[in-house]
């Protein structure tokens, strides 16, 4: 039975993470090379651990893909590994429910140290960046991630659908329920995170999870 899911676009990257978690873990390990095909595979393999994200595998829209796995699945360790080493997008990342930051770089044996420190419970940062990204998070990242944790799944599901602009009824037909459950919802989440309408919660959510550094990083 699996534990672990590579969730990268590029085969050849695939194939090296794959070599180098065969010598970590002992079980076989699954591959996705879109976030579509990630939450299919976790949705049929309930025992997955960890999950090594990508930041800009299709599908995956800045670190929108993270907060969603982190809020659906808790139980799973996410562990990003991009070749974006900027310091502000690694402390969102971290803040956001990461369990590790790899940038694309590491030399694989370091790979390996930080999959086994993030299975043993712990988190990890490459030691030439940990400093930087220690240091202070602006205060509202800290604040909004706090807030999203206590949205139930279902709720951030709406979240990111508000943040597509969706209307209530489409909301509502994307996700099978009724439309007044919608309404409960997008009241809830305005409740939870502080803010006073619908068109605040998108913009939100999407400037907190889209910073500048990510969006101008281009992921190999």
């Amino acid at each position: 039975m699996a534990r672990a899911i590579i969730a990268d676009d590029h085969p050849l990257f695939r194939a090296a993470l794959r070599q180098a978690l065969t010598e970590t873990l002992d079980t076989p390990i699954l591959e996705a090379a879109s976030f579509e095909q990630l939450s299919e595979l976790i949705h049929s393999e309930p025992q997955i651990e960890l999950i090594l994200l990508d930041l800009t595998m299709p599908g995956n829209r800045g670190l929108t893909g993270l907060t969603s796995l982190r809020s659906r699945y808790p139980d799973i360790l996410v562990v990003i590994v991009s070749a974006n080493e900027q310091v502000a997008t690694i402390r969102q990342a971290m803040a956001f429910g990461a369990s590790a930051y790899i940038p694309k770089s590491m030399p694989l044996a370091e790979l390996q140290q930080a999959v086994h420190a993030v299975l043993a419970g712990d988190t990890w940062l490459p030691e030439h960046l940990r400093d930087a990204v220690e240091a202070e998070l602006p205060t509202e990242h800290v604040d909004f991630a706090q807030r999203l944790e206590q949205l139930t799944p279902q709720q951030f599901r709406v979240l990111e659908c508000l943040a597509d602009g969706l209307l209530n009824k489409q909301i509502a037909f994307e996700l099978n329920v009724q439309e007044t459950t919608i309404k409960q919802h997008v009241s809830a989440i305005l409740r939870k995170l502080n803010v006073i309408n619908r068109t605040q919660a998108g913009i939100v959510f999407k400037q907190m999870l889209n910073s500048p550094d990510l969006n101008a990083a281009t992921d190999v």
